[in-house]
């Protein structure tokens, strides 16, 4: 072990009293093409999915977590999720060899969890079947509308059809899947949305994501902005799309997931609880906890400088020692994004830190309205519906 991981177990002045769950994530960062609302680390594979360096991305990652498991020595894997990117252009045999590398050092999920994202539009029911045979206990689906126009002006690279094709499959192989919806799209109205989510309804999937359509900087629709809905129809949609997801058995437990009891998506709940997570890939982040400090790490985005940079055993871009005056909002952000909040007593066990660094922005929370009172760190339906400026209270 060498000095600077010794420094990493000896020295800080946090006070944890465990590890939290440790998950893994596992970013593959290619797309056929790129969307014009993504702000991911996402790249086009501009050759052709069938000329990219599959097998020498997957050697990187390999080589990468081998770098890392001095970090991580005793420890379970909780969780894993393969993002992207589009996961399922990757040939399921690398799937396969990269998730056996990652049994081989930790052994399978103890949740048994394994997820990954797809694309419709590499849908092969025989490649999804492939997938599933290489250890994919989980799919998540990046169907975004069922309507073939909107597809379009998203810059989906699949159509209506095999969104449909998809999701059925998913039911079929998957023992959970979630489907990814988005609303309040350019020109979409009320009566759209809400057929969207009636036919992935349709489908009965155990989860379901819902997010609004926002103008990330550094993308295409930031430089072209579409006519989006106001805001008054904005949020008309938002409640109309998520009631129907309840009115359909699907509960809200999280800001914009919905889930049927027992399918909620464990890899995220652990972010959002202020677990633990490695990250492996082109722009992974990672979070560690030590018994004195809490490590965050990003590694180098491009793809191909990533893959040089691990098989020569150094594909850090940043890695930081958080601050004790950051935990609060770093705790705060996670946590208040779950309906049922967060136990206060986690602050203490995963930040090392008392209770009364919370207490101050926490009454402030309260007197207006914003935060239930009590021992858990949990949003008022208000709060809810201004969760930034919740979070933005713990700054201080």
């Amino acid at each position: 072990m060498s000095d600077a991981t010794i420094q990493l177990f000896t020295r800080g002045s946090l006070q944890l009293t465990a590890s939290p769950p440790l998950a893994l994530y596992i970013h593959l960062p290619w797309c056929i093409r790129k969307c014009p609302y993504c702000d991911f680390n996402s790249h086009e594979g501009s050759k052709g999915q069938t000329e990219l360096p599959f097998a020498q991305y997957i050697d990187a990652l390999i080589a990468d977590l081998d770098m890392q498991l001095p970090k991580v020595w005793g420890r379970k894997l909780w969780s894993i999720f393969i993002g992207g990117g589009t996961p399922s252009l990757f040939p399921p045999q690398e799937i396969d060899r990269l998730l056996s590398a990652v049994f081989a050092r930790f052994g399978p999920p103890t949740s048994g969890e394994i997820t990954m994202e797809a694309n419709p539009g590499t849908f092969e029911q025989a490649r999804f079947r492939a997938f599933r045979a290489a250890g994919v206990t989980r799919l998540s689906i990046g169907v975004q509308t069922f309507n073939e126009q909107h597809l379009q002006r998203l810059g989906r690279v699949h159509d209506a059809t095999q969104a449909r094709q998809a999701a059925a499959l998913a039911g079929e192989v998957f023992e959970t899947f979630n489907i990814d919806l988005m609303y309040a799209l350019p020109d979409q109205t009320q009566e759209q949305a809400l057929q969207d989510i009636e036919t992935a309804l349709s489908f009965n999937p155990p989860h379901l994501s819902l997010y609004q359509l926002t103008i990330e900087p550094n993308t295409a629709f930031a430089v072209h902005p579409p006519t989006l809905p106001d805001d008054d129809t904005q949020a008309s949609v938002e409640e109309a799309v998520r009631e129907q997801a309840r009115a359909a058995g699907l509960r809200r437990y999280e800001i914009s997931a919905f889930a049927k009891a027992g399918h909620e998506c464990r890899h995220n709940l652990n972010y959002w609880q202020f677990g633990d997570y490695l990250g492996i890939g082109a722009g992974a982040h990672a979070k560690l906890s030590f018994p004195q400090q809490i490590l965050r790490e990003v590694r180098v985005r491009q793809p191909m400088a990533y893959i040089e940079k691990a098989l020569a055993g150094d594909a850090l871009l940043e890695s930081r020692v958080l601050k004790a005056a950051e935990l609060p909002f770093e705790f705060a952000l996670n946590g208040l994004r779950l309906i049922d909040g967060v136990p206060d007593v986690f602050y203490r066990e995963r930040c090392g830190r008392p209770l009364t660094d919370l207490t101050r922005s926490r009454l402030q929370a309260e007197q207006k309205g914003l935060l239930q009172p009590g021992d858990v760190l949990k949003a008022t339906d208000l709060g809810l519906r201004f969760l930034n400026d919740v979070q933005q209270m713990f700054l201080d």
